[in-house]
């Protein structure tokens, strides 16, 4: 019977969170803005490549993108909690459109350059800083409390789906019609999502008093430290950031490829993010009370994929490793929003956010960077072996504070 009712209920709540026009609206921009994102980043390296680019070229344009993202995106979820959400998302949406078609353009036109591509990149990761964190702080003015972890679910699964495809069709794109018409249809995704996000009418923040950017971020900062299971896996954050990011960026294509082929580790990145629907679809139905500590014990999942690459005797070792990885990764995802959205004020929600974001990521170009030094002094095996280690190991360890283990969900009834 309690089953039963946990179904009953988690149905009623999914259909509470498609009721809503503002969330359907959420969704839809939010999916199609996603289809165009892993198209561009194919179309990108191969653009680069085709104007004569070398391989420290091409990431130097990627990691313009990325090291503008992070120095902004402090400065986005400031914003977010001064302008409307929805203004901030749209204003994002449609301004990415242009720079994505004029970059098109120039491809297309034959009047590109690397350092051209470099310039646009770092204007749209400052495009993508300022929408980052009112985006992730959007779900709960879309939908009523009792239909937010659902919300939460749904959205993040279309995401993923999205980024599938994306990333499923971004090759036969830029094969068949070239870098540049491939961006454009990215452009053309962006002013769809500027569409959708212009239609939204959700409520206004509550008022808070003006301050400066730096008081505004401060009040942000203390409201991160005042929860210890907020700072304490933003810290988490920063470790698997730091050790993952250059098993994935680095050793583990090199690794792959090497004992499997290229293919493989195409399939596997697929299978990861196969993982990552599969670990949503799960939380739509599973709604356990200490969501956060099963989360972050889900989390340990993550380093199966280290770990059967540096085990596995197979190309099938190293899909189900993928796959789990995305699995434990997108379980605690979940919950680690829900227990954001529920426990930190609407009017901070941004800015707790782009302290998230900011953990997340400001340590992945670093791991990148010192991955091959340190393999290369420990050997490769010995490294990735390590990062797998320390993925399970910390993941368990984040999940023993006494804040974290008696953190409960509200009830959603």
């Amino acid at each position: 019977m309690a089953s039963t009712d946990t179904e009953l209920a988690a149905q009623a709540a999914r259909q509470r969170a498609w009721h809503s026009r503002n969330f359907r609206l959420l969704v839809t921009g939010g999916t199609i803005n996603n289809l165009g994102g892993p198209i561009t980043m194919v179309a990108l390296a191969f653009a680069v490549l085709d104007l004569g680019g070398s391989a420290t070229q091409l990431g130097l344009v990627v990691g313009s993108y990325a090291l503008a993202e992070v120095a902004t995106t402090f400065f986005g979820g400031v914003l977010g909690d001064r302008v409307p959400r929805a203004l901030m998302m749209q204003g994002a949406a449609a301004t990415s459109a242009v720079i994505q078609g004029v970059v098109a353009a120039s491809l297309i036109g034959h009047w590109s350059s690397i350092p051209f591509l470099g310039v646009t990149g770092v204007l749209s990761g400052v495009v993508s800083a300022l929408n980052g964190p009112s985006s992730s702080a959007m779900t709960p003015l879309t939908v009523p409390e009792s239909a937010l972890s659902a919300a939460i679910s749904i959205r993040r699964i279309a995401q993923n789906a999205a980024q599938i495809i994306g990333y499923g069709i971004a090759g036969v794109l830029v094969a068949a019609y070239g870098s540049g018409f491939a961006i454009a249809i990215d452009a053309v995704t962006y002013a769809v999502a500027a569409l959708c996000f212009s239609l939204l009418r959700v409520p206004a923040l509550p008022p808070s008093p003006r301050e400066s950017m730096l008081r505004d971020l401060g009040t942000g900062f203390r409201e991160v430290m005042r929860h210890t299971w907020l700072w304490l896996l933003i810290s988490q954050a920063l470790i698997y950031h730091l050790f993952f990011g250059g098993v994935q960026g680095v050793l583990g294509p090199i690794v792959v490829g090497d004992h499997f082929g290229r293919t493989v580790w195409g399939w596997s990145l697929s299978a990861l993010m196969v993982g990552f629907v599969a670990g949503g679809l799960l939380t739509l139905r599973w709604r356990p009370r200490h969501a956060l500590v099963v989360g972050t014990l889900c989390l340990s999942l993550t380093a199966a994929f280290p770990l059967a690459i540096a085990f596995s005797p197979n190309a099938a070792g190293i899909l189900v490793g993928a796959f789990l990885h995305g699995f434990g990764l997108e379980i605690f995802s979940v919950w680690w929003d829900l227990s954001i959205q529920q426990n930190v004020p609407v009017d901070r929600l941004a800015r707790v956010y782009s302290f998230d974001i900011v953990g997340s990521f400001v340590m992945r170009p670093v791991g990148m960077a010192v991955t091959g030094p340190l393999s290369t002094l420990v050997g490769q095996h010995t490294w990735i072996v390590l990062v797998g280690a320390i993925m399970a190991g910390s993941s368990l360890l984040a999940a023993t504070p006494r804040d974290v283990r008696s953190l409960v969900r509200r009830d959603e009834t």
